[in-house]
């Protein structure tokens, strides 16, 4: 039997791309640029601010107006962040049945602790999460596999035996480098990229079908 699974938290466990779209799309109203499509901005969600000022903008973090555009995201995205977002179908029978059968889960995400901790609370999950290691807890930040690592000292149980599930490279990245048992998604935002080629070990296609992957390594 697993000893813990942790998630990642944007794509993975919840999705929050429509309040993150919204955030961006009134950035660029009030710098006079058109809002994008919801569809466009999908794919570049699971990148967080960077990306989405990257797709938004076409500057990166070197640029001297980054830091101010990423803080109005910022800030508009906290005024709203659960204004649509909810879990993803089938995750609460997951975390549900993981509870049933006393196997600790947690969350190690790259969203500051800020805006996790809030939107945690709002959809109820703080209370229940054994762990919750947000991108700014530490130093460092997926894929360096430390969160991880951290995560499972803090749960008290061996790596080797516990489950990262995410929907972003880095997320597997992190997870074989933390010699956890890694399980890539395909119902986050991956975009144009394959999650099958991220070298996890494991796949699950559909949010609705994770229940019955971790099942095999409960029963």
């Amino acid at each position: 039997m697993i000893a813990a699974v942790f998630f990642d938290l944007d794509g993975t466990l919840v999705d929050t791309a429509r309040d993150l779209g919204n955030a961006i799309n009134r950035v660029l109203t009030e710098h006079g640029k058109a809002p994008l499509p919801q569809e466009i901005i999908r794919p570049y969600v699971s990148g967080g601010s960077p990306a989405l000022i990257k797709l938004g903008f076409d500057i990166t973090s070197e640029h001297n107006d980054f830091e101010q555009l990423k803080q109005s995201f910022l800030d508009y995205y906290a005024q709203a962040l659960d204004s649509h977002s909810h879990l993803f179908p089938g995750i609460q029978n997951c975390l549900t049945e993981l509870e049933k059968h006393n196997i600790p889960w947690g969350i190690v995400t790259n969203k500051p602790d800020f805006l996790t901790q809030p939107l945690l609370a709002k959809l109820e999950l703080k209370t229940r999460a054994s762990v919750i290691i947000s991108g700014d807890t530490f130093q460092q930040k997926k894929p360096d596999p430390y969160p991880l690592i951290q995560a499972c000292l803090r749960a008290e149980v061996p790596p080797e035996k516990s489950i990262y599930v995410g929907d972003d490279e880095r997320d597997i990245i992190a997870a074989n480098a933390a010699n956890m048992i890694s399980m890539s998604v395909g119902w986050g935002y991956p975009g144009d990229k394959d999650p099958q080629q991220w070298r996890s070990d494991y796949y699950v296609a559909k949010s609705e079908e994770l229940i019955s992957m971790l099942k095999t390594f409960i029963e």
